[in-house]
């Protein structure tokens, strides 16, 4: 009898909320029934036929108004099973009672829209044709401003360089999926790190993939037909479940997604491309050779797995657009949260383990200022009031602004790699040292079995499912490894910032052909807690560059330029800072299995001996922008 009771007291309760949130999904869409005109399944015509599913909601008035335009790869149906759910509802009501037309499309070979998909391969006049489309309507008034994150950002710059003349104004949150090169950055879309695979896509193209074999939609299918079929068939798929952790360790690395049975077209194609592929240059991918002449509000966030191209490409534009005005006109956000985790920040915000305080930011507010400045002409105080940069200092736990990034008060600093020549480990030797060092300096060794990869534990990462869970965790437990070298400066004298981009030179060898070097950087605390900040990576072949493969010779130093980090972190009084260096953070990054051989078609590695020097030749070294107090 009481289990029955506490069963029926659940249900009810269940039931409660369910109801709840249904009335509350009926509130939002009688109230945005009362102040817009809805018009969804519009099938918006490309150039080449194609057409691309598109809902619109604009504010009833006969004024022209502008447009917040977003164009997504997910899911925006408000039908789920036979239900009318409010969450684009809620966007688009929010936008109308602000002045604005919310249009939402999906890109080509997505849920209702025709043509078929290819992840950053979708052709850039599909944007261009929106714009067209949109700014011709008699209800527009001719400005259009673009708004999304992650895989709904990554377009818009590309696009950008198009120089559409209605393209007014961009929103890019989280947008390195989008960059190809920037400055020292050659990632092609998060796809390669310092010629390294970044494994995200791995996992987010099981996710997201549609199987060949999905309904479709017959083509030419009427606008009544599709809102009527819409609401019973919502096309999104559910892949089964998979341990990702487990799947992105299958070798070879091109048979990850036939080993958990994904879709594997887009994938086959990616996965065989080098960095230099003349393919990456055709797609949807921005390169830092295209003009972008749209004022832009970039958003980043320190953990995030693209944070050092996103302001990289903001500096890029402010710097070098041809155009004063457009110059002028580029504003950076930098919050300490996970990848699209602006809105999640808190009053004690946690990020993986870390607190790092109170990092809320009046983001809406601020991005309806900008598009109320750049859409609508309103004569506010966006541009007086709004800093050029805000960020986020961690461990000083504040806001702050600067004029141009790095601050200009940063003052890049030195740090040399030292030691006895046992840096292994938390236990070794290896320490820190604004002092150059001596000609005689033991080198460190390590060995790196491909088979026994360090494995990622927290970081600047997104979209691997459980794999590898993003932000700031201990690291001390990692840093027992013999194939970690570990690197510290001497308790903090007194407290330091540190806020830029952070360089690092290293002088290797190695008794393979090919080998990784992997860098992190860590706030150590007095009782040795030691959170990391961010880490990047060095596949040696590409030492010379991405457009040329040069092999090792054992026993042969070579310097190395990894790619920059990035982080705001102010190091307190007592504290240490840290850097680990080993030749894996897997599964992050995809294993280099010492070959010399393509690695994406290999299923065995051998083990390298690799070697970290530091002494007067071959002065390894960390360069750091401190700002003292």
């Amino acid at each position: 009898m009481r289990q029955a009771y506490y069963f029926n007291l659940i249900l009810s309760f269940f039931l409660s909320s369910i109801a709840c949130q249904l009335m509350g999904q009926e509130a939002v869409w009688q109230e945005l029934d009362s102040l817009a005109i809805v018009d969804q399944k519009v099938m918006m015509p490309m150039r080449d036929g194609v057409r691309l599913a598109t809902d619109i909601y604009r504010p009833k008035t006969d004024e022209k108004v502008p447009i917040i335009f977003s164009r997504t790869p997910y899911n925006f149906n408000t039908w789920v099973d036979g239900e009318q759910r409010s969450r684009t509802a809620e966007t688009a009501l929010e936008m109308v009672k602000r002045g604005y037309a919310y249009v939402v499309q999906n890109e080509r070979g997505r849920y209702f829209s025709e043509g078929e998909w290819d992840i950053l391969g979708t052709p850039l006049t599909d944007g261009y044709d929106a714009f067209s489309w949109m700014a011709e309507q008699p209800w527009s008034n001719g400005k259009i401003g673009t708004l999304g994150c992650s895989s709904t950002a990554e377009w818009q710059m590309a696009v950008a360089a198009l120089d559409h003349p209605s393209h007014a104004a961009m929103v890019p949150q989280s947008f390195g999926a989008g960059v190809g090169r920037v400055g020292k950055f050659f990632e092609q879309g998060n796809w390669y790190r310092g010629g390294a695979e970044q494994l995200l896509f791995f996992a987010w193209l099981y996710g997201v993939e549609h199987d060949k074999f999905k309904p479709r939609i017959p083509a030419g299918a009427s606008q009544e037909d599709l809102i009527r079929i819409s609401r019973f068939y919502d096309l999104a798929p559910e892949n089964p479940q998979v341990d990702m952790k487990a799947a992105l360790s299958h070798l070879p690395i091109k048979d990850i997604l036939q080993n958990i049975h994904g879709k594997r077209e887009i994938f086959d194609r990616m996965v065989v491309r080098k960095p230099n592929d003349p393919a990456w240059f055709d797609g949807g991918l921005y390169h830092d050779d295209k003009e972008i002449g749209v004022p832009s509000f970039w958003f980043a966030s320190w953990y995030d797995v693209s944070v050092g191209p996103n302001i990289a490409l903001f500096n890029h534009v402010r710097n070098n657009a041809k155009n004063t005005e457009i110059r002028d006109n580029q504003y950076l956000v930098i919050a300490p949260v996970l990848h699209c985790s602006y809105k999640r920040a808190t009053e004690n915000t946690i990020v993986g383990e870390r607190n790092v305080g109170d990092a809320r930011l009046n983001y809406d507010e601020q991005i309806y200022a900008w598009f109320d400045f750049m859409l609508k002409g309103s004569q506010n105080d966006f541009k007086t009031k709004t800093p050029r940069v805000q960020y986020y200092t961690m461990g000083s736990n504040k806001w702050q602004s600067a004029g141009e990034w790095p601050p200009k008060t940063a003052k890049m600093t030195t740090y040399f790699l030292q030691s006895g020549g046992n840096a292994n480990s938390l236990y070794g030797d290896g320490t820190l040292s604004s002092s150059k060092p001596g000609s005689s300096g033991k080198p460190d060794g390590f060995t790196y079995d491909p088979m026994n990869p360090v494995s990622s534990y927290g970081g600047n990462v997104c979209c691997t499912g459980n794999a590898v869970q993003g932000g700031a965790y201990d690291q001390q437990a990692m840093e027992t490894r013999n194939d970690i070298l570990v690197y510290s400066t001497e308790p903090l004298a007194e407290g330091v910032e540190v806020s830029g981009f952070i360089e690092t030179k290293l002088f290797v060898s190695s008794d393979a052909k090919d080998t990784d070097f992997t860098i992190k950087l860590i706030d150590v605390y007095p009782d040795g807690t030691a959170y990391n900040l961010d880490e990047t990576i060095q596949r040696a072949r590409y030492r010379e560059g991405y457009d040329r493969e040069v092999f090792m010779q054992k026993g042969k130093v070579y310097e190395l330029n990894l790619s920059p980090m990035a982080t705001s972190n102010y190091f307190k009084k007592g504290h240490r800072i840290r850097i680990e260096i080993s030749s894996s953070n897997f599964p992050r990054f995809a294993r280099n299995l010492n070959t010399g051989g393509d690695n994406y078609n290999e299923h065995q590695g051998i083990i390298a001996h690799n070697e970290i020097y530091h002494n007067s030749k071959y002065p390894s070294q960390i360069v750091l922008p401190m700002i003292e107090n």
